[in-house]
């Protein structure tokens, strides 16, 4: 692989480059291939295990027959591990850094459940300003998400951005931020509000007794370890580039744009930087750190607790602001913004986000819910 890049060269974004790919705007593919196509039980457990979800409506049969859903429900943030890179990405060799998605819900999907995914460039807009990157981009993928019967699920927004390298390690705004060292005594508050995280669960929390201003109960998530992003793997899969041996090698060779040279000058993959310190500062970025997908995640963690089984999650559209790096603690927070009704469903607006030990938010954005009504039939 003799075109394998260098340690810290780049691929210039080119005018050419840019019509290309808005020559596939608008262009529906299906997935090349998925991580999961089937929601068997366990694909759904190793999803619940990779965000550190307890929730017993994604684990145990017997409780979850008790529910209105009669069975296994997968985490709606499941279908992440199915796949994201439905579409055509382009702009080979420019990196991409996931910047948010906008998740819409519409059925659960269930115990064996068969997942097909399509995608299509929905955007692409040029950044004017950008503290990270020189020349850079936000593009819009739109994928779907139908099950065995045809019924679309859900539909996904992904949000990235494509910057140009070396720009984007030359501009870094993170070079002054360092990795924490915690005391016991600060470990010690984060084991206790662990401790006291709340799955709602079975008793129904019902519209009518919602209040704009209430406070979801805190999920926190840290300090982030590189077994927490390898967790995390083992339940999402191996996009975007997670393969190994022969399997890299050939697709290394197909995409010769892809790899960069690591310390050792073996061709690697760009996903190094989550878990190869040296890989994250050639981005710009004081080290190792999470994956967007895995923080979004667990703000929907955040909101399935409390909304209960009898809850809905609709809506769940999400900006990733900062990175995650090893160490950062992540405090998950939401409060209920407003509320009303649509039609027969009664719904809630939450404003939910993340923020680290550093007093940052990290990510943030809102959730809207669909819960149970006094009187209703289940």
């Amino acid at each position: 692989m003799k075109e394998a890049k260098r340690r810290g060269t780049e691929t210039k974004i080119t005018e050419e480059m840019i019509q290309e790919l808005l020559g596939e705007k608008g262009i529906e593919y299906p997935a090349r291939r998925q991580f999961n196509e089937v929601a068997t039980k366990d694909a759904i457990r190793h999803w619940a295990d990779a965000i550190g979800d307890l929730n017993p409506l994604w684990r145990d049969e017997e409780y979850a027959r008790k529910t209105l859903y009669g069975g296994l429900i997968a985490p709606p943030t499941w279908l992440f591990s199915t796949t994201m890179m439905a579409g055509r990405m382009g702009l080979p060799g420019v990196h991409g850094m996931h910047s948010g998605t906008d998740w819409h819900f519409h059925k659960p999907v269930r115990l064996n459940d068969r997942i097909s995914v399509t995608g299509q460039l929905h955007e692409l807009i040029e950044k004017t300003h950008s503290e990270f990157a020189g020349r850079s981009f936000l593009q819009i993928m739109r994928q779907v998400y139908r099950n065995q019967k045809g019924e679309i699920v859900a539909e996904l927004f992904t949000q990235t951005i494509r910057h140009e390298r070396d720009a984007a390690r030359e501009k870094g705004k993170y070079y002054g931020i360092t990795k924490h060292v915690y005391n016991d005594e600060e470990l010690e508050v984060i084991w206790a509000a662990i401790e006291r995280e709340e799955i709602r669960g079975a008793p129904p929390r019902y519209w009518e007794d919602v209040q704009p201003g209430e406070e979801l109960t805190l999920v926190v998530k840290g300090p982030l370890t590189v077994s927490d992003i390898v967790a995390f793997k083992i339940g999402w899969g191996n996009e975007p580039f997670m393969w190994a041996n022969e399997i890299r090698y050939s697709y290394l060779k197909r995409h010769p744009s892809t790899p960069i040279r690591n310390r050792l000058n073996v061709p690697d993959v760009p996903e190094s930087v989550h878990y190869d310190d040296d890989m994250a500062i050639r981005v710009g970025v004081p080290g190792l750190y999470d994956y967007g997908p895995q923080r979004i995640s667990w703000l929907g963690h955040l909101v399935t607790n409390w909304m209960g089984d009898d809850g809905w999650l609709k809506r769940l559209n999400i900006q990733v602001r900062r990175h995650n790096i090893e160490g950062d603690t992540q405090w998950c927070k939401g409060r209920v913004r407003q509320k009303h009704t649509q039609g027969q469903e009664y719904l809630v607006e939450c404003e939910i986000r993340c923020e680290n030990q550093r007093n940052e938010v990290t990510a943030l954005g809102t959730a809207i819910v669909q819960l149970p009504t006094r009187g209703a039939t289940r």
